[in-house]
């Protein structure tokens, strides 16, 4: 079976919609400027169509928000018990759909990594030290250039 594409700009276009409606009532700051920076990265991987690293940074940037909305929420969600009876309204309204883009961010991030490996990005992490320390102190050439020679 084969994974449907998703535009990029749908995925941004979501999000952004969805966080403005998030912000409209009860969350802080640092969470709107947490989503709507990811949201520009998001803007530059749609702007650089051939760029790994811009989508990379738009996938670690969702993955973050999740672990920051949910802390966000945890803690502001509470604070709805002292909203005016006028408010509550828009208060159920943005507590539903900032929940939404919490929601779908996990299924965006599936999408976002499927982009990822559509431009050539593979998920390959090298920690071995050892190779890499002896392929910087290796010197033979070098050596065997400047001592080969006769003066």
């Amino acid at each position: 079976m084969e994974i449907p594409a998703i535009n990029l700009k749908a995925i941004v276009l979501v999000h952004w919609l969805l966080t403005v409606w998030g912000c409209m009532a009860w969350l802080p700051i640092s969470f709107g400027w947490g989503n709507f920076s990811v949201l520009a990265v998001g803007v530059w991987a749609i702007a650089q169509r051939d760029s790994i690293d811009a989508v990379l940074m738009f996938l670690v940037g969702m993955v973050v928000t999740i672990l920051t909305d949910i802390i966000h929420f945890g803690i502001y969600y509470p604070l709805s018990d002292f909203a005016a009876e006028r408010g509550r309204d828009v208060f159920r309204f943005s507590a539903g759909m900032a929940i939404l883009n919490l929601l779908l961010k996990p299924v965006s991030c599936f999408f976002v990594y499927q982009m990822y490996r559509e431009r050539g990005g593979e998920y390959n992490v090298n920690f071995d030290l050892e190779t890499s320390v002896d392929s910087r102190c290796t010197t033979d050439s070098a050596d065997s250039a400047f001592f080969g020679r006769r003066y």
